[in-house]
C-alpha cells in the first residue's frame, strides 16, 4: 500500500507527494516511514535530481501526525526489552529526518540537494516534525489550518525530533508555547512564531516552493555549522538560566507533578541544549523512551485519543438508520437550556426555543448573542455567521412551534410533577416519530418517561454546563427506552460535536454516582479535623482540577442541600451521609451558598475573584492537631469515585469501560494523567487497590468496602482492560 510517491520534473525538481490510502488527512506508520526513507536514498542518489520537493496529496492538508494507535502499542511490541527496544526505533527514526536535513552534505557542509516541504494546510505532530527536518517550510495561506506540536495533550511530547529542532530553532522561551501549550497556529501565525519560512496563495504553493528549490539557496541548518547560539541562550547562559528556572516553575505549577511529560520535555530541552545537536537527539529519545515506559502515556492516548474518537464514531450505537435532527425543541430557557439552544444552531440545527414567558424565552436567546459577541470580539466569528446562528433560532411561549422537531430537548426545573407536565404538553404538539429527551442530572428516567404515552421514545439526555464549554454529554436509557432513541440521541450529539457516552438508568447515572462521593469524602473531611488547605491541595496534587470544597462552591451548596434532602428521602434509614449534610446545611443557613452568592467554603470580592478558604469554617471545625498524610487524603478523595465506578459497571449502569474513563476524565476531569478510573486501577494494580481499600474500610467504614468485581480481577492478576478489552470486547459481561 503506497503512502509516497515521487515526480521528476524537466528541471531535475523531484516532488515527493505523502497521501495515506483510505485516509482523510495523513497519519505516519511504520511502513510510512520506511517507504520515505527509500524514497530519500533515491533523490539523493539520483544525478539528475537538484532538489525536493515534499507536500501531500490531501487537499488543505499536509498531515495530522502519528497514528495514535501505533504509539499506544509502542511499548507492547517493542520486544523483551521494551526501553531498548523504543530507544533503538526511535534513534533509527531520527537517522531517517537526520538525513533528509544533511540533504547530502559532506562533512564539510559541501554539496548536498535542497529540500523543501510545502504544506496545503493542518500539518500536527510528526506532520510538523518532518518539515522541521526540511530545510524550507512554505505554508498556503490557509486559515484553516493548525500548525503545531500537540503531542503534550496526549501524554507524550515531540519525541521525533520536533523538540530539539524547535528548541534550537526558536530558543526554549519562542518554543515554549508551542512545546509546553500544544499551542496550535494558522500559517501566517505559524510563521510570524517563526516556524515556518514563507506563506503563500494555495495556488502559488508548489510554483513557489518548485522556485525556491531551483534558486541555490543554502541549505546547511544553523545547528551544524560552527559557533551557532541558541536564541535567547543556553541553559548556562544568564539570560538561559532565568528562562528555564520560569520554565520549571511553570511547570510544576501548572502539572503539579502528575503529568510525566511535561517535566520530560522541559529535561530534554535542558539537557539537549548543553550538547551537540546529534547527541540532543539522543538526549530527546532518552526522555521520549522514558515517557512511553510510564504507563500514564498510554493510558491518556487511549482514553483521550483512541477511546474518546470511538465514542464518537458510535462504537456503541444501535444498528438503526441515520437519526440526523433536523429541527429540535428546547423547553426551558434557563443557562442550560439557552447553552443547548446555542450548541444546536451553531451545528446547523433548526431551534424553537420555549419558556413559560416570552421575556424569558427572549433571555434565553440573547444568551446565544452575548456569546457570539464575544466570539466577535475574540476573532472566533464574524457578524455574518453571528447572524445565521441566531436566525435558527425561535424564542417562544406558543408549543405549536414545535410541529416539525424530531428531537425535543426538555431542560426545566427539577421536580416530576413539572417535568411530566411539560411532557404531556409537548407530545401533545408534536408528531408520532419525535424523540423526547429529558435533560437531568438526577431524576430517574423510567419514572419521569411514565408522562410519556410512548416511553420508548423517551431517553435521557444530561448536558453539563456550561453547555458550550463542556465536551461530555450524558445519555441514560431508561427501562422502556428504544433503539431509535438511542440512536437519535447520540446522532444529535455527534451533530452538536460533543463526545457521548451511553448509560442504563439509575441513582445520578454515572457522572454524578462518582462526583458527589468524591465532594462528600472532603466535606466529611472538613468534620473530622483535618485541614481544608490539605484536604484541597491533596486533591491537586492527585491530578483533580479542582478540590472538593472548590468544587461544591461552584456547582453552589444550596444545590448540594437539595440533593440531600432528595436522595434522604429516598433511601430513608440506608442515607449514608449525615455527617456531610451537618455541614452543608450548616453552610446554607449561615447563607454561603457558594460563588453565586460571593460566600462558600472561600471566600469572594465584590467582582466574585475567588480568595482564600473561609476562616469560619475552622472556627466551626476546629482542626486536630495531628494531620493525617498526604497520601490517605489523597485514596481517600480518589476511591471515593474510583469504587462507585467500579460498582456502576458491575451493576450494569456502565456497559463498556471505555465510557467510563473518558466520561470520568471529560465530565468532572478525574486525573486526566491517569486516562480515568479503570485505567488507574489498572495502573495501581488490583491487588494493591484491595489492599488500600480494605485498609480505608477497616478505618473509615463501608463507603469504601472493595467490590466483587475488584476482588476478582486481584484474584486473576489481570487488569479491566486485560477482561473488558478495548473495542468491541469493552463492554461488560
Amino acid at each position: 500500500m503506497t503512502q509516497f510517491t515521487k515526480s521528476i520534473d524537466a528541471d531535475g525538481v523531484a516532488t515527493l507527494t505523502w497521501d495515506t490510502p483510505g485516509k482523510s488527512m495523513n497519519v505516519m506508520n511504520m511502513e510510512g516511514f520506511q517507504e520515505l526513507d527509500a524514497l530519500i536514498d533515491d533523490v539523493l542518489a539520483d544525478d539528475a535530481v537538484k532538489g525536493v520537493i515534499l507536500t501531500s496529496g490531501k487537499e488543505g492538508s499536509f498531515a495530522g501526525g502519528m497514528d495514535l494507535n501505533i504509539i499506544a502499542r509502542m511499548k507492547e511490541s517493542a520486544g523483551d526489552n521494551p526501553a531498548k527496544g523504543l530507544f533503538d526505533g526511535i534513534m533509527a527514526t531520527h537517522k531517517i529526518l537526520r538525513k533528509l536535513e544533511r540533504g547530502g552534505m559532506d562533512d564539510k557542509n559541501k554539496g548536498g540537494k535542497p529540500i523543501v516541504a510545502a504544506l496545503p494546510g493542518t500539518a500536527l505532530g510528526i506532520g510538523l516534525e518532518i518539515p522541521l527536518a526540511c530545510h524550507y517550510i512554505i505554508a498556503a495561506d490557509n486559515p484553516k489550518a493548525k500548525i503545531g506540536l500537540p503531542e503534550i495533550m496526549v501524554g507524550i511530547f515531540p519525541g521525533m525530533g520536533g523538540t530539539t529542532r524547535l528548541s534550537w530553532k526558536l530558543g526554549a522561551m519562542g518554543a515554549s508555547p508551542l512545546l509546553l501549550e500544544g499551542k496550535l497556529n494558522d500559517p501566517k501565525k505559524a510563521k510570524a512564531a517563526g516556524v515556518v519560512d514563507e506563506v503563500v496563495a494555495p495556488e502559488e504553493l508548489l510554483t513557489r516552493a518548485r522556485e525556491w528549490v531551483l534558486s541555490e539557496p543554502k541549505i546547511v541548518k544553523p545547528w551544524d555549522e560552527k559557533g551557532y547560539k541558541i536564541p535567547g541562550g543556553e541553559p548556562y547562559h544568564p539570560a538561559g538560566f532565568m528562562t528555564f528556572v520560569g520554565a520549571s516553575a511553570m511547570v510544576n505549577g501548572n502539572t503539579k507533578g502528575v503529568y510525566p511529560a511535561a517535566k520530560a520535555l522541559l529535561s530534554s530541552v535542558y539537557e539537549g541544549m548543553q550538547v551537540p545537536f546529534d547527541t540532543a537527539l539522543r538526549i530527546e529519545a532518552r526522555w521520549f523512551v522514558n515517557v512511553l515506559m510510564n504507563p500514564s502515556s498510554a493510558a491518556m492516548i487511549r482514553s483521550l485519543f483512541i477511546n474518546k474518537e470511538a465514542l464518537e464514531k458510535g462504537a456503541n450505537r444501535p444498528d438503526v438508520a441515520d437519526q440526523k435532527v433536523r429541527k429540535v425543541g428546547v423547553i426551558g430557557a434557563g443557562m442550560m437550556g439557552a447553552g443547548i439552544a446555542l450548541v444546536s444552531a451553531q451545528a446547523g440545527i433548526e431551534v424553537v426555543l420555549i419558556d413559560q414567558k416570552q421575556e424569558a424565552a427572549d433571555k434565553g436567546k440573547s444568551y446565544s448573542e452575548s456569546y457570539l459577541d464575544k466570539g466577535i470580539a475574540r476573532k472566533k466569528t464574524t457578524p455574518e455567521k453571528k447572524e445565521e446562528v441566531l436566525s435558527r433560532i425561535t424564542a417562544t411561549t406558543d408549543y405549536a412551534a414545535l410541529k416539525g422537531c424530531d428531537l425535543v430537548v426538555e431542560a426545566v426545573f427539577e421536580d416530576v410533577g413539572v417535568k411530566a407536565a411539560v411532557t404531556r404538553e409537548v407530545l401533545a404538539a408534536v408528531g408520532p416519530e419525535c424523540i423526547f429527551a429529558t435533560n437531568t442530572s438526577t431524576l430517574p428516567i423510567s419514572e419521569l418517561a411514565k408522562a410519556s404515552d410512548n416511553p420508548e421514545q423517551f431517553i435521557g439526555i444530561h448536558f453539563f454546563s456550561p453547555v458550550e464549554k463542556m465536551m461530555l454529554v450524558e445519555i441514560i436509557k431508561g427501562e422502556k427506552t428504544g433503539d431509535v432513541a438511542v440512536a437519535k440521541a447520540l446522532d444529535y450529539v455527534r451533530q452538536i460535536r460533543k463526545t457521548p457516552i451511553v448509560v442504563n438508568d439509575a441513582r445520578f447515572f454515572y457522572a454524578n454516582r462518582c462526583i458527589i462521593p468524591y465532594i462528600n469524602e472532603g466535606i466529611r473531611m472538613v468534620k473530622e479535623g483535618v485541614e481544608p488547605a490539605l484536604v484541597e491541595n491533596a486533591a491537586k496534587l492527585v491530578g483533580m482540577p479542582l478540590g472538593p470544597l472548590q468544587l461544591v462552591d461552584e456547582t453552589s451548596i444550596d444545590l448540594g442541600v437539595k440533593i440531600a434532602k432528595a436522595t434522604r428521602a429516598a433511601m430513608g434509614d440506608a442515607y449514608p451521609d449525615g455527617a456531610v449534610d451537618e455541614v452543608l446545611f450548616w453552610m446554607a443557613d449561615e447563607g454561603r451558598l457558594g460563588r453565586k452568592s460571593n460566600a462558600g467554603f472561600y471566600t469572594y470580592d465584590e467582582k466574585g475573584k475567588r480568595g482564600l478558604l473561609w476562616e469560619g469554617l475552622e472556627a466551626k471545625y476546629p482542626v486536630d492537631d495531628e494531620q493525617p498524610d498526604l497520601s490517605e487524603v489523597q485514596h481517600r478523595l480518589l476511591f471515593a469515585q474510583v469504587l462507585e465506578a467500579v460498582r456502576a459497571l458491575e451493576e450494569g449502569v456502565l456497559e463498556d469501560i471505555r465510557e467510563g474513563d473518558v466520561g470520568a476524565i471529560l465530565g468532572w476531569g478525574f486525573a486526566p494523567w491517569s486516562g480515568g478510573p479503570f485505567s488507574w486501577l489498572d495502573i495501581l494494580g488490583a491487588e494493591r487497590a484491595v489492599e488500600l481499600t480494605e485498609a480505608l474500610t477497616a478505618k473509615f467504614g463501608d463507603r469504601f468496602a472493595t467490590p466483587g468485581l475488584l476482588r476478582e480481577i486481584a484474584a486473576s492478576g489481570g487488569s479491566f482492560y486485560d477482561r473488558f478489552g478495548t473495542g468491541a470486547d469493552a463492554k461488560a459481561a
